[in-house]
């Protein structure tokens, strides 16, 4: 079985810890969604998971700072 590297972080603490986390902001500050939800593979959210983290920001995105 492979070690889950990012296991037991939040969202924010794993795009920080892989230095995504500037990328992820100027994508959710132009609501690309796509380039959101690429981004949080890579920190390995599920495509599923992903989904509902940039679409709750893009519904809201004053509660997230954007």
């Amino acid at each position: 079985m492979s070690e889950k590297r990012y296991s037991g972080m939040t969202v924010n603490e794993r795009l920080f810890h892989a230095g995504l986390l500037d990328n992820f902001d100027i994508a959710a500050k132009n609501r690309d969604q796509k380039a959101m939800m690429d981004i949080l593979s890579k920190v390995e959210l599920s495509e599923s998971q992903a989904k509902e983290t940039t679409d709750t920001i893009i519904d809201n995105p004053s509660k997230y700072g954007y």
